[in-house]
């Protein structure tokens, strides 16, 4: 996940290591200029040159994490678009049939929330793991240079931080698992009664569903408090350790430069210069462990998203061919053939469809029971799943993923569920209109009936719809999604189910539609188990469940 911007966050980790080593420098120059006024006799060298020296160095510290920030935040974001791009394509292209394609919601949470628990990790957790591996390490050698004795302190005080972290990370990254995973129920639950408002009302099930946001919302409310009272207790016991090791070098230092103590040091007596570097030194010590461990929880955090994307991403990912790109259509009047057609979807069983052409302005009905394949025959001729067996062919041209996104172009999709974009309808209306091509849009909502349902809606075409057609009724849905294929004007339209829980009269329409689109020129292949519209059709191919082995 991070190996595209691991250069740039090994920079950026070097950068604040060396602006955390600069402290030593600024260390130095204050205990030398305290020692100066203190014992002149001893230390050399004016006052305001080690001011001027602690300032240089001060403003040196300040423009490298400046930098170190910016260049961590700058991969942080490269990641994040990186993942979220792939997480999107991977499920975009998932087959619908596909049994491991996890709900809309919880993809949408990942994508939108959780990945974005990934931004501390990447510029707080990176960074303060490679300050941690170095500045304590250079400060105790620094310190051992001066005293054992402070030396020997911060090197049994230091190695207790790392111990409780990897003791606290464990109960942290289970916590914060189990507080994404409420999170994404939180968001499913919210997703499938907003989808479903309507039924709740007509059931009178509004208590009931404000009952079930409750207790989902108590749940992810314990969860977050489980993950905070971690985070509260290993801050505590950090700081605990902290100040414990401060204040024992402290009192160490005090007491030997009040003559109290005689030993600790390399033969020499303690100065106050040394004493002042020291006791500025103890702080530092520990800071790089403390801020590791306030970034340990970002990394539970990250841990738990890396965990859900992997389990994504072992689900495999749906066959899908070509890229999904808009491509220049198929320049060709031959018909379509299907031969020797085979399909396994995702977990299921191995599903054989009939031989058949169908040329331009033809008409053909796929008729059959529930589950028998009819709309996977539709998903393999446009190219958004992969045979497991045989080809299909405009002529000479086989469907395959160097052509897909042209094959497409040809063709017009009417889905059994009618989908819309949030935006006006007239958007809606255009959105596959080939230049050259379309069908002009009175002429295509005339055409399918739905010019009247324009008429009735407050602003027109201009009126918004959302992503179900709020506003608008099932079987009126359904008309608009004719008139934007008959708009699109494809030379072959797939029609899933077009009439499936319509009354009769507006079957009727959507089916003369259908039909109206047929005799400007294009060829229609309609899934149905709706047996008037079947007898619309031309011709018309059984499947039966023996097909299927």
């Amino acid at each position: 996940m991070t190996a595209p911007v691991m250069s740039r966050l090994e920079r950026a980790g070097a950068l604040a290591t060396g602006a955390s080593l600069l402290w030593l420098v600024q260390a130095g120059a204050v205990a030398l200029a305290i020692g100066h006024m203190l014992e002149p006799d001893r230390v050399g060298g004016h006052v305001a040159v080690y001011a001027l020296i602690f300032i240089a160095v001060g403003l040196m510290r300040a423009l490298l994490d400046h930098r170190a920030g910016a260049m961590a935040f700058s991969a942080a974001d490269t990641v994040l678009a990186l993942e979220r791009a792939r997480l999107i394509t991977r499920e975009a292209r998932r087959a619908t049939d596909d049994a491991a394609r996890p709900p809309a919601a919880r993809t949408a949470t990942l994508a939108a929330e959780k990945l974005a628990a990934m931004t501390p990790f990447l510029t707080r957790y990176a960074i303060a793991k490679r300050r941690a591996h170095v500045v304590p390490l250079v400060i105790l050698a620094v310190s051992f240079w001066f005293s054992w004795a402070v030396g020997l302190v911060l090197l049994i005080a230091g190695p207790l931080i790392p111990v409780f972290m990897a003791l606290v990370g464990i109960a942290a990254k289970k916590a914060s698992e189990r507080q994404m995973e409420e999170l994404s129920n939180m968001n499913v639950l919210l997703l499938e009664r907003l989808t479903a408002l309507v039924d709740i009302r007509l059931l009178d099930a509004s208590e009931r569903t404000l009952a079930s946001f409750r207790e989902a919302a108590d749940r992810l409310r314990r969860r977050t408090m489980e993950v905070l009272r971690i985070a509260f207790l290993s801050s505590t016991v950090l700081e605990l350790f902290a100040a414990i090791g401060v204040a024992m070098v402290a009192v160490y230092v005090g007491f030997t430069l009040l003559g109290e103590l005689s030993f600790g040091t390399w033969g020499t007596p303690m100065t106050v210069a040394q004493g002042v570097f020291l006791l500025l030194l103890a702080p530092d010590y520990f800071q790089p462990l403390r801020d590791l461990s306030a970034a340990w929880h970002d990394k539970a955090d990250a841990s738990a998203v890396a965990r859900e994307l992997d389990d994504l991403e072992s689900r495999g990912e749906s066959a899908f061919l070509g890229v999904g790109a808009a491509a220049r259509p198929i320049d060709t009047a031959d018909a379509l053939s299907v031969r020797g057609l085979a399909y396994r979807p995702p977990g299921g069983r191995l599903i054989r469809f009939p031989d058949f052409d169908l040329g331009p302005g033809e008409t053909l009905a796929i008729t059959g029971p529930s589950g028998i394949g009819k709309s996977s025959l539709l998903r393999l001729i446009a190219g958004m799943a992969v045979p497991t067996e045989g080809e299909i062919r405009l002529g000479d041209i086989v469907l395959c993923p160097e052509n897909a996104d042209a094959w497409r172009g040809r063709l017009g999709w009417l889905p059994q569920q009618p989908r819309f974009v949030s935006g006006s309808l007239r958007k809606n209306l255009t959105l596959a209109v080939r230049p050259g091509r379309a069908l002009p849009l009175p002429a295509a909502l005339e055409l399918a009936a739905a010019d009247r349902i324009v008429t009735t809606l407050p602003r027109g075409l201009n009126t918004q719809l959302g992503e179900f057609g709020m506003g608008v009724s099932g079987g009126e849905a359904r008309r608009l999604i004719v008139a934007r294929a008959a708009h699109a004007h494809p030379d072959l339209l797939l029609a899933d189910e077009p009439t499936a829980d319509l009354d009769e009269e507006t079957a009727a329409l959507v089916t003369e539609g259908l039909l109206g689109l047929v005799a400007s020129g294009s060829a229609l292949l309609v899934a149905t188990h709706d047996p008037a519209l079947a007898a619309r059709m031309d011709r018309q191919i059984a499947m039966r469940a023996e097909e299927a082995a």
